[in-house]
C-alpha cells in the first residue's frame, strides 16, 4: 500500500548498510564500559524512568569533551541505547523513551555518521503515531516538531542545513559526507515538519473552506488504492509467442476483448506501426516477451470464460469525479456562443455569466492556486500605488522552510539531482562523477566470492535508498509548497526543469523497469532490528542468490510512483514542457512502464502519456488503441477534453523560451515582494500619484539647471504649441 513510509522497522533497517554489521557490537561494548563505572551490577532494563534519564543526561554531557576519540565512545554509548539496548531486551522496549530525552543531541556536531545514526532514529521513532499514545506523548511530539521546523541552528531551520551538507557533498568540499543517511534524515525531517499525505489533505481541506471553495469530492489516493490494474498492453512479439504456445490461430486472438480490469494476455489490437515497433526494438533493455509474475497461473488464476452472448458489458463508472478550470469554462462558453449566436462577449464577462456549468462540475483544487494568482496581481498594483499594501504571511513550517531555501534553492534543487543521477541503474560509472558509495564501501575490499556477492548487494541496496529519498523528498516539498503559495511551488519546479530533471526521470525508467521492480538487493538476516536479536546463520552464495521472500521490492516501487508523481507535476498545464516530453521520445519508454500491473504507477504513467497523446500523431492512437482505452477509463475527464483526437486550440508551435521567461519574471517579482526587505527592485519603489503633495514637495535641483532655467523655459514651454481644449478633455 503505497503511504508515506514503509513500515517503521523497514525505515530503520534502511539506515544501516551491511558494511555497518561490526558496528552494532562496537556501540554495545563502549555502552557496556561506560555504564559499569557508573552503575554498578544494574542492568539498563532494571533502571526506573528517572535512573534513565540521569544516565542519558550524563551521556550527553560526554559530547562536549575536547578528546574526539573519548567524544566517539560516548556517541555511540547514546547509539545504543537510541537502538533499544538489544543486548538485554527485544528491540523497541527501551528505544522511546530514550529518544524523547535525547533529541537535543541534534545540537552536537552531525558530520559523524554515529550522530547522524542517532539523529535519524529519534526522528523516525518520535515521529510516529499510534492509537493508544498518552497525552504526555502527544505534547512532546509537537514540541519536537515546532523545534525541528523552527529556524533554531543559525536562524534556520534543521532541513536547511541537511540540505547545506548536501551541497557541501556535491561541490567536493566535503566529500566524507555518508550522503544516504544525510539524505534519509532530511526526508524523514521534512516528513516530520510539514506534513505527510494526509496532513496535506486535511490543509487542503482546510484552505478551501477559508477561501469559501466547495470542499474537495475525494481524497486522490484513496480513490487509487481502490482501483484495479490493468493489463499491460501486448506488442506483436508477444501475440505471436503467445499464439505458437497455445497453438492457436490469428483469427482466434483477434476476437474482442473483456474490458481491461479483466486478467487476459491476448491484444487484440496489432500493432501495425512499423517506427514504433523500432523505437521499442531499439532498447537494449525492452521487456518484450517478459511475463509478469502476478500474471502466472499459481498467483492469479484465469478469468472465468463467459459465453459469447455476455463479452458485452458495461462500465460500471468511472473512477473519479470530473473537474473543470475557469479557463475551461471561459473557452467553452466563447466557443458556443460564436458558433451557436454568432457573437463573443470578451474574456472576464464569462466568469460571471457560466450559470450553473459550476454547480454540475467540480471546480478543480486549481481554483487554490488561481486565488494565490489573483492576488499576487492585486498585490503587485498596489505596490505601484503610494498606499502599498502589505502582505501578512502566516509563518507555517512551510513558508519557514521556503524562507530558508530561498536563497540557495537552485544549488539545492542540482545536488539532488545529482545524486539521484549518479544512484540511477541506468547511469554509467564516470571517473569524474561524485562518490556516493563513500560510507558503503569496507575498509578492506572482498576478498571471496561470497563476499563480493554481499558487498553488490549492498552497494545496489545503498543506491536504491538514496533514489527512494530524493524522490521522496522532492515530491513532498513541491507538494507542501504548492498549497502554501503557487508560486513557491512554481520557483521550485522551473529550478528542476532547468537542472534537466524531466530528462533525468526518462532516463531512469529507460531501463529494464521490471527487474528494478523486482530487484533481490536485500539480505533479511543483516536487516536491522533482525541482525542484532538473533544468531546470525552462515550466509552462502546461494542464500544470497536467493534473495528475500518478497515477489516485488517495494522500495522500488515507492520510488518509480514518486518519480513520475514528479514527473506530472512538473508537466501538468505547461505546454512547453509537455512538449519536452514529446522531443525527448517519452512514449516508448512510458509504455514500457506500463508493465508493472499496480494500479497507482499504471495511473501516473497513463496520465503522462495523455498530455501528450494529441501531439503523437493519428497512426500512434491507432497502433496504441488499448493504451488509450486505458487512458479512458482510468484518468479523469475534464470538460471540453481534447486529448484522444489533436485538435486542441493548445497545440501551439513550442516556445519553450518565452514561457519559462514569462513564468519566471512573475516568480522573481513575487519573490522580490515578499522577502526582498530592501526593496532593491525600483518597480516596487511607491509611487506619489497625489497632484497636490507633488506639486507641495520641495525638490533639489543641480546647479546647471539653475543657470540655465531660461534657456530650459524657452525651449520646453514658451516654443511649444499647447491644445488647450484637448487637455481639459
Amino acid at each position: 500500500e503505497y503511504a508515506d513510509t514503509d513500515k517503521w522497522a523497514a525505515e530503520l533497517s534502511e539506515l544501516y548498510s551491511y558494511t555497518e554489521g561490526p558496528e552494532f557490537l562496537l556501540n554495545r561494548k563502549c555502552f557496556e564500559e561506560d555504564f559499569r563505572i557508573h552503575v554498578r551490577d544494574k542492568k539498563w532494563t532494571e533502571l526506573d524512568k528517572k535512573q534513565h534519564r540521569t544516565h542519558a543526561m550524563r551521556l550527553l554531557d560526554g559530547l562536549e569533551v575536547t578528546a574526539r576519540e573519548k567524544r566517539l565512545r560516548v556517541a555511540r554509548a547514546i547509539l545504543y541505547v537510541a537502538q533499544g539496548t538489544f543486548g538485554e531486551c527485544v528491540v523497541g522496549a527501551g528505544a522511546s523513551g530514550a529518544a524523547l530525552n535525547l533529541w537535543f543531541s541534534a545540537q552536537s556536531s552531525f558530520l559523524g555518521r554515529v550522530l547522524l545514526n542517532i539523529m535519524y532514529l529519534i526522528v523516525e521513532t518520535v515521529r510516529q503515531e499510534a492509537e493508544g499514545d498518552k497525552a504526555e506523548w502527544k505534547s512532546m511530539r509537537q514540541t519536537f516538531r515546532a523545534e525541528l521546523g523552527a529556524p533554531l541552528y543559525n536562524n534556520e531551520p534543521f532541513s536547511v542545513m541537511l540540505f547545506g551538507m548536501v551541497t557541501k557533498f556535491c561541490s567536493g568540499h566535503a566529500p566524507h559526507f555518508p550522503m544516504k543517511k544525510v539524505l534519509l534524515l532530511l526526508w524523514k525531517t521534512v516528513l516530520c515538519t510539514l506534513g505527510g499525505f494526509e496532513e496535506l489533505q486535511s490543509m487542503k481541506a482546510e484552505k478551501r473552506e477559508v477561501l469559501g471553495l466547495p470542499p474537495l469530492p475525494e481524497d486522490s489516493i484513496k480513490v487509487i488504492r481502490n482501483m484495479r490494474a490493468a493489463s499491460p498492453p501486448a506488442s506483436a512479439s508477444d501475440l505471436i509467442e503467445q499464439q505458437q504456445k497455445r497453438g492457436c490461430d490469428l483469427g482466434a486472438a483477434l476476437i474482442k476483448q473483456d474490458n481491461l480490469d479483466a486478467f487476459n494476455e491476448r491484444d487484440p489490437y496489432k500493432a501495425d506501426d512499423s517506427r514504433e515497433e523500432e523505437e521499442e526494438n531499439d532498447d537494449d533493455n525492452s521487456l518484450e516477451g517478459e511475463t509478469f509474475p502476478l500474471e502466472r497461473d499459481e498467483v492469479m488464476p484465469p478469468p472465468t470464460q463467459h459465453p459469447p452472448s455476455d463479452r458485452i458489458t458495461c462500465p460500471k463508472g468511472l473512477p473519479w469525479a470530473p473537474k473543470v478550470r475557469e479557463k475551461d469554462i471561459e473557452m467553452f462558453l466563447e466557443s458556443s456562443r460564436s458558433k451557436f449566436i454568432g457573437y463573443t462577449l470578451g474574456r472576464w464577462v464569462g466568469l460571471g455569466v457560466r450559470g450553473g456549468i459550476g454547480q454540475e462540475l467540480e471546480v478543480s483544487s486549481e481554483c487554490l492556486g488561481l486565488n494565490q494568482l489573483v492576488f499576487a496581481l492585486g498585490m503587485r498594483l498596489s505596490a505601484l500605488s503610494w498606499h502599498q499594501g502589505e502582505e501578512e504571511v502566516e509563518q507555517v513550517p512551510a513558508e519557514i522552510l521556503y524562507q530558508g531555501l530561498l536563497p540557495s534553492l537552485p544549488q539545492y534543487m542540482i545536488a539532488l539531482l545529482k545524486i539521484l543521477l549518479a544512484a540511477a541503474p541506468t547511469s554509467k560509472a564516470k571517473t569524474d562523477s561524485i562518490n556516493i558509495l563513500a560510507d558503503v564501501l569496507p575498509e578492506e575490499m572482498p576478498t571471496t566470492v561470497l563476499q563480493s556477492m554481499k558487498l553488490g548487494v549492498d552497494v545496489n541496496r545503498h543506491k536504491e535508498i538514496i533514489v527512494k529519498a530524493i524522490s521522496a523528498v522532492l515530491l513532498l516539498l513541491l507538494k507542501h509548497f504548492k498549497l502554501n503559495h503557487i508560486y513557491q511551488f512554481e520557483y521550485m519546479a522551473q529550478h528542476l526543469v532547468f537542472a534537466n530533471c524531466i530528462p533525468l526521470i526518462l532516463k531512469f525508467f529507460n531501463q529494464n523497469i521490471m527487474s528494478y521492480i523486482t530487484a533481490k538487493n536485500s539480505i533479511s538476516v543483516l536487516d536491522y532490528p533482525y541482525c542484532v536479536v538473533h544468531e546470525l546463520p552462515e550466509l552462502t552464495a546461494e542464500s544470497l542468490e536467493a534473495g528475500d521472500n518478497n515477489q516485488f521490492c517495494w522500495r522500488n516501487l515507492f520510488s518509480c510512483i514518486n518519480l513520475l508523481r514528479i514527473l506530472n507535476k512538473l508537466t501538468k498545464w505547461k505546454h512547453s514542457r509537455t512538449m519536452m516530453l514529446v522531443v525527448f521520445k517519452s512514449a516508448p519508454i512510458l509504455k514500457r512502464a506500463l508493465k508493472v500491473k499496480q494500479a497507482m504507477m499504471q495511473l501516473y504513467v497513463l496520465k503522462l502519456l495523455k498530455v501528450q497523446t494529441k501531439y503523437l500523431g493519428r497512426q500512434w492512437r491507432k497502433s496504441n488503441m488499448k493504451t488509450m482505452s486505458a487512458i479512458y477509463q482510468k484518468v479523469r475527464h475534464r470538460l471540453n477534453d481534447d486529448w484522444a483526437y489533436g485538435n486542441d486550440l493548445d497545440a501551439r508551435p513550442w516556445d519553450f523560451q518565452a514561457e519559462e521567461c514569462a513564468l519566471r519574471a512573475s516568480i522573481e517579482r513575487f519573490n522580490s515582494r515578499r522577502y526582498d526587505r530592501a526593496h532593491s527592485n525600483p518597480d516596487f519603489l511607491p509611487v506619489d500619484n497625489c497632484l497636490q503633495s507633488v506639486l507641495g514637495q520641495r525638490v533639489e535641483l543641480p546647479e546647471d539647471f539653475q543657470v540655465n532655467y531660461d534657456l530650459w523655459l524657452e525651449r520646453e514651454v514658451f516654443s511649444r504649441p499647447i491644445s488647450w481644449e484637448e487637455l481639459l478633455q
